[in-house]
């Protein structure tokens, strides 16, 4: 289970399954972006496609067993981390898989490296679009502010230990899985005041999602000059709006829609292959 130390301090775990040309996955889950995920959803690609190339799986920081310090987090950050994860491999060019806030680093990446991104799947892409705000996402953040002002840090330190699933529970704060298996951060965020608490997560919220419609992570001109091909499925709910999958699909040069209802128990078994023949069409 390789782990890589990044700069600051963060620690950047993931895993490879199979053998091939080098599949990159950016996991669903937001804030809890980790291999772990990849089971909630109708497609794992970490099983679904072992068999014909060698798939990365990982954990974004602050999720799973990437623990990171008790700082905000910008796609600067996470888009290093993705590329330290191919360097540490020795992988040049690859393939990626994103989804939820996974097509956004596909976005970010291919727009800061793209001579490495070879073709990118992208299911279920945030946005901001006419049926949703940024209220939609920044309130995910409100209970753990909530009981960092009601009850101190200390109260976010005891939510995080019984529940570190930020997504599962928001009052544990983005930092929860590392509250709850190291003791020694533990006690730095029970130390902090209310306020600056509040204040570090003020600040977290604004680099997971800014203001900046509506893909978050790259500007809506890039998206028509992206040279990456793109496999859209597209979402259905106000994090992941149809009309976002369209909008990138309509837009970018060498993008492509697959049915909103492409992971339909009928449309499964196509919707798989026609991810693996985009794939395979796209491998050097």
């Amino acid at each position: 289970m390789p782990e890589i130390m990044r700069p600051d301090g963060a620690v950047i775990h993931y895993e490879t399954f199979g053998e091939g040309f080098p599949l990159l996955c950016f996991a669903p889950g937001g804030v809890n972006s980790e291999i772990d995920f990849w089971e909630v959803g109708a497609i794992n690609p970490l099983r679904e496609f072992a068999s014909d190339f060698m798939v990365i799986g990982m954990d974004q920081r602050n999720a799973g067993k990437s623990p990171a310090p008790a700082a905000p987090v910008s796609y600067d950050l996470t888009v290093g981390d993705q590329l330290a994860v191919l360097d540490d491999l020795g992988v040049e060019r690859a393939h990626t898989y994103g989804a939820c806030i996974g097509v956004a680093y596909i976005l970010r990446i291919s727009q800061e490296a793209p001579e490495r991104i070879t073709a990118g799947v992208g299911q279920d892409a945030v946005g901001l679009d006419h049926t949703n705000s940024l209220a939609t996402f920044m309130d995910m953040f409100q209970p753990t502010i909530e009981l960092a002002r009601s009850g101190g840090a200390g109260a976010v330190v005891d939510a995080a230990v019984a529940n570190p699933i930020f997504m599962r529970s928001n009052e544990g704060g983005p930092f929860a899985h590392r509250i709850h298996d190291d003791p020694v951060f533990r006690n730095e965020i029970r130390n902090l005041s209310a306020d600056a608490y509040v204040s570090l997560i003020e600040s977290y919220a604004d680099g997971v999602w800014p203001d900046h419609p509506p893909y978050f992570s790259v500007d809506e001109a890039w998206v028509r000059t992206c040279p990456t091909p793109l496999l859209i499925l597209p979402g259905s709910d106000q994090f992941h709006p149809t009309s976002i999958a369209e909008q990138i699909c309509r837009e970018a040069p060498d993008a492509h829609c697959l049915d909103v209802d492409c992971r339909s128990e009928a449309k499964l078994p196509a919707t798989i292959e026609a991810i693996r023949a985009f794939l395979k069409e796209h491998t050097p």
